[in-house]
């Protein structure tokens, strides 16, 4: 297994992400390595600093990064030899078998969307996110910022891309599948939320359990939690500030701990042919050792290939 690791994105980047390698790498085994993407001699001076063996990764040396705040599409077409490009040119090849970047979102979107493509069937890609629920396990939130506006069919869609990664990933037997809305009655809500409730309804290939409120996004009432990309983004931001306020509070809670963004490394985008894993542009060392974690995960797990068995 080569997992992809864009060391030039981010915030603290490429210091944090190659640290972040370094520890990252104690949790691999033998046959999974990590290929490191971006200026190597950089990266070669940051392990060596930190008295690591620079041969226990491979690299691919570039110098040319896409900004946090440059244009995505633009980016993408216009710096074929960044990080990010790279990245996924070595994707669409099968020269990895999975990429991650704490880079430009918007970037890793159109880069996936342009390399390795959507798989057949798939009307719009998904950013899935992930929430601690109160009885210890989590819960899948999409999307959370890829589609700002969704039809019904592509939140139907979203709901069998949920279910798959709830099964895949984290093990949940026939996971609940919920719609977030303002009430649980079936004729609640906007235009968008009343014509997709009948389409979910009764759905062969997920356990829709009907209409979920925001007060329920943390308890066993659902699984998977649907929504359009504004909603989702604006519930997970909210509950990434959970964390810096008790924090800054000076409180201490098991429960809120786990909603520091470190223990989840990033947001894997569902329904396009690879692995692709889009971390925090914030992220630290242990952050970026949780995006390679996922990236591993996901691709042990199968779930590319039970996505697109799903939409044959």
């Amino acid at each position: 297994m080569k997992i992809g690791l864009d060391i030039m994105g981010g915030d603290y980047a490429p210091e944090a992400v190659v640290l972040g390698a370094i520890v990252g790498y104690q949790f691999l085994s033998p046959d999974q390595k990590l290929v490191l993407i971006g200026d190597q001699n950089i990266a070669l001076k940051i392990i060596r600093d930190n008295n690591f063996d620079e041969s226990c990764f491979d690299y691919v040396h570039t110098t040319e990064v896409i900004g946090m705040a440059e244009h995505p599409t633009k980016a993408i077409a216009q710096k074929p030899g960044s990080s990010i490009s790279i990245g996924f040119q070595l994707l669409k090849e099968a020269k990895l078998d999975s990429f991650a970047s704490a880079g430009n979102t918007g970037a890793m979107l159109v880069g996936a969307m342009f390399s390795v493509k959507a798989i057949p069937g798939v009307i719009r890609p998904a950013i899935a996110g992930i929430v601690p629920k109160l009885n210890g396990g989590h819960g899948i939130i999409l999307d959370v910022g890829a589609n700002a506006d969704c039809k019904p069919d592509v939140l139907v869609q979203f709901g069998i891309l949920g279910s798959l990664m709830a099964e895949s990933l984290y093990h949940i037997d026939n996971p609940k599948v919920g719609l977030i809305n303002i009430g649980e009655e079936k004729e609640k809500g906007n235009l968008l939320s009343q014509a997709t409730y009948p389409l979910m309804n009764g759905h062969r290939q997920f356990n829709f359990v009907g209409n979920i409120e925001g007060r329920d996004l943390f308890t066993d009432h659902a699984d998977v939690f649907v929504c359009d990309g504004f909603t989702g983004n604006v519930i997970l931001k909210l509950a990434e500030n959970f964390y810096d306020v008790t924090s800054k509070k000076g409180i201490r809670d098991e429960f809120f701990d786990r909603f520091n963004y470190e223990q989840y490394g990033g947001s894997p985008i569902l329904g396009v042919n690879a692995p692709v894993i889009i971390g925090h542009g914030i992220s630290n060392p242990e952050a970026i050792k949780s995006m390679i974690m996922l990236s591993r995960n996901t691709v042990e797990s199968g779930l590319i290939d039970k996505i697109k068995q799903a939409f044959l």
